[in-house]
């Protein structure tokens, strides 16, 4: 066999948290802000200028010569200021692609705080702990990070193992970086286990088909019926969350409008914030770690097409037809949103692929309504929202709701009437000779 085709490269990214000095989180939240600040400057010179002096040659001396004569402009490394001009312009090809919207300005609260070092020799990564990693940053200096996976440094690095590059991200825990990194590996081999059927909810948060169901292990104490949104959170968290809730609440009704949000107020909602990535950041382990499980011991995994921005519309209508329950749907939606879907989905594509399996999506209407033992829709049979009592006068089956659409979720598969599979992501473009609102 040819040892080339038995391999393929792969590429992936690690997330580890930073730990940094007082005096260097000030520097890097200023080569933040300053490489925010540029695609600022960098979109308003595009749009301003003529359309045929625009170019990537212009650009590039436009940067060169805004860094040589503004000062906080300088503090930004020159490679991520590359990385600036480099991200824009993908984003004017995606947008000339159908694929996204047309870039604008990023707002200094509502854009992520973010610096990219495209080189990975830059970072000169090395291991001095069991737990504790050291990178270097472009004019920060050495810091250190949580060594929490092995990555090719050393002795272990070659052309094709090793890291390509990092991003430094701040979110409300702090500041992180995420290490692009690029591995030749042996390609696997087909799976050989069972197939499997998944259906997604909020009670239960994944349904198998075959009984096997994937629980969060933070069982909620609510009513049936009803989802925890603070499910991630113990009973001492979720009481701090609370408080700071309320005085946010009476802080925000005590300023006037048009006054700025005190200190006090930003610290607490800074404190609302670290709870809510503590909560996330549990979530996102525990959908890693199911996902890993399900593609290791399942060849083919089987999963509904949802639409879930369809399923977190609001319910509130208009003033001429006003809707009905609209806070228990807006709990629902909370609920939904929580659960995260879409990233589950996400992590069996790549996860089943990367271990041999495939993954296939299938029609979702009537996969709830159905009966998986006798194969027919009753009406009535769903009692609640978690059982299942077949009406049918010869079957009378009863089970677990979602266990049930589990079961016919698979059972669609196996007779033929799976969609395409899921391997990648259709790119929509647009019909040739439209173009967007703002052309090239």
């Amino acid at each position: 066999m040819n040892t080339e085709r038995a391999q393929e490269r792969r590429h992936f990214g690690h997330r580890a948290r930073l730990t940094l000095t007082r005096a260097q989180i000030q520097l890097v939240d200023d080569q933040a802000h300053a490489a925010r600040s540029l695609w600022n400057l960098l979109h308003a010179w595009w749009t301003m200028l003529p359309k045929d002096k625009r170019s990537l040659a212009a650009a590039d001396t436009a940067i060169r010569q805004a860094r040589s004569e503004i000062d906080w402009l300088a503090v930004l490394p020159a490679q991520a200021a590359q990385a600036v001009l480099k991200t824009y312009f993908q984003a004017w090809k995606n947008c000339w692609d159908g694929c996204a919207d047309v870039p604008t300005f990023k707002a200094r609260i509502r854009t992520a705080m973010s610096v990219d070092i495209p080189q990975g020799r830059d970072l000169k990564v090395t291991r001095v702990h069991r737990r504790w990693g050291m990178a270097n940053i472009p004019k920060i200096g050495r810091v250190r990070f949580r060594w929490t996976k092995d990555l090719p440094v050393g002795k272990r690095a070659d052309q094709e193992n090793r890291i390509t590059g990092a991003r430094l991200v701040k979110d409300a825990l702090g500041w992180h970086i995420a290490f692009r990194v690029q591995s030749l590996r042996a390609r696997p081999e087909p799976h050989t286990g069972p197939d499997v059927g998944i259906d997604a909810g909020v009670n239960l948060p994944l349904a198998l088909s075959d009984g096997n169901h994937q629980y969060h292990g933070r069982p909620s104490r609510l009513p049936d019926g009803q989802a925890d949104r603070d499910k991630w959170l113990n009973l001492r968290e979720k009481a701090k969350l609370l408080g700071l809730e309320q005085r946010a609440c009476r802080r925000e009704q005590q300023r006037k409008r048009g006054d700025k949000t005190s200190r006090r107020l930003r610290h607490t909602y800074d404190q609302i914030k670290q709870l809510r990535a503590t909560a996330t950041r549990r979530a996102v382990d525990w959908q890693h770690k199911t996902t890993t499980g399900i593609a290791k011991r399942y060849a083919t995994v089987v999963i509904e097409q949802l639409h879930i921005k369809s399923m977190v519309k609001s319910a509130r209508g208009t003033v001429e037809e006003p809707g009905r329950n609209v806070a228990q749907k807006s709990g629902l939606n909370r609920s939904i949103s929580q659960e995260a879907w879409g990233r589950t989905v996400t992590m069996l594509r790549y996860k089943t692929a990367r271990h041999g399996g495939t993954l296939h999506r299938v029609p979702a209407p009537g996969t709830s309504r159905r009966c998986s033992a006798c194969g027919f829709t009753t009406p009535g049979s769903r009692e609640g929202q978690a059982t299942f009592v077949c009406k049918h006068p010869d079957c009378g089956w009863s089970g677990n709701a979602d266990w049930n659409a589990a079961r016919n979720v698979l059972h669609l598969y196996r007779t033929g009437r799976a969609l395409v599979p899921a391997a990648g992501r259709a790119v929509v473009r647009r019909p040739r000779g439209v173009k967007p609102a703002t052309a090239r």
